[in-house]
C-alpha cells in the first residue's frame, strides 16, 4: 500500500486534556501535509480545527460523551449538535458502556439514535469501548449501533485500559451489515498495527501516531 492510500485511513487525532491551540494546530497542519481523512479533537477544538482545514479537503471530527460514555444522552445530543453547527463533519460518540454492561440495549441504541437524529447528515461514529465488553457483549453493541443508525463501529477511546485488537475489529466485521464501518483506535503505533487492522476489516483508524505510521513506509 503506497503513502497516499494509507493516509486516507487516518484520523489523525489529538485528545489529551494539555493539548493547546498550538498543539491542535500542528496536529491540522500534519493532516493537510500527509493527506490524512480527519482530524479528530476535543470538542472545544472544532472551531479551531474547522478553520485551520478550510479548503484543504480534511474533515473535521470531534468526540461527544468523552471518555466514559456516561453523559445524559440529551447532553451528548447538544455537544454533537453543536459541533456540526461549527463544522465538525464527522462525530465520534462514546457508547453508554454502563447500560451495556447491565443489559439494557434498548436504552444504548436510544442513546445512540438521539445523536444520530440531533446531527444528520454528520457521519457517526460509536465508540463501544471493547476493553470493558465480554464477546456476546461486543456483538450486541455492535449490532445497537447498526439499529440506531450510525454509519460506523468504533473499538476504543485510547483512554481505557486496552485499545484495539485486531480480533476485535474482525468480530465487527463478522456482526455489522456491510454498509456499516469500522475504526479501529487506540494503540495502533506501527505500520504493521495499521495494515493487519485493514486486513481485519477495518475503514478507518483513529491513531495519534500516523506520521510515523506513514514514515515507515519509505523504512
Amino acid at each position: 500500500m503506497d503513502k497516499s492510500t494509507l493516509a486516507r485511513y487516518f484520523d489523525h487525532t489529538i485528545l489529551k486534556a494539555f493539548a493547546t491551540e498550538s498543539h491542535v494546530r500542528r496536529v491540522c497542519r500534519e493532516a493537510v501535509s500527509h493527506g490524512f481523512f480527519a482530524v479528530c479533537v476535543n470538542p472545544c477544538h472544532v472551531p479551531l480545527v474547522v478553520a485551520e482545514l478550510q479548503g484543504t479537503g480534511v474533515k473535521a471530527c470531534s468526540v461527544v460523551g468523552f471518555p466514559l460514555g456516561a453523559n445524559h444522552s440529551e447532553i451528548k445530543a447538544k455537544e454533537a449538535a453543536l459541533a456540526v453547527k461549527q463544522g465538525a463533519a464527522e462525530i465520534d460518540m462514546v457508547m453508554a458502556v454502563g447500560k451495556m454492561k447491565q443489559g439494557l440495549t434498548s436504552a444504548v441504541e436510544a442513546d445512540i439514535k438521539t445523536v444520530v437524529e440531533a446531527t444528520r447528515p454528520a457521519i457517526v461514529k460509536v465508540i463501544v469501548e471493547t476493553c470493558y465488553l465480554e464477546q456476546a457483549e461486543k456483538v450486541t453493541a455492535c449490532k445497537a449501533v447498526e439499529s440506531a443508525g450510525a454509519k460506523f463501529v468504533k473499538t476504543s477511546t485510547g483512554f481505557g485500559p486496552a485499545g484495539a485488537t485486531v480480533e476485535d475489529v474482525a468480530l465487527m466485521r463478522d456482526t455489522v451489515s456491510p454498509h456499516v464501518k469500522i475504526k479501529a483506535s487506540g494503540g495502533i503505533g506501527t505500520l504493521n498495527d495499521a495494515l493487519s487492522f485493514i486486513e481485519a476489516g477495518a475503514h478507518r483508524l483513529g491513531a495519534s501516531a500516523g506520521v510515523g505510521i506513514i514514515a515507515e513506509i519509505d523504512g
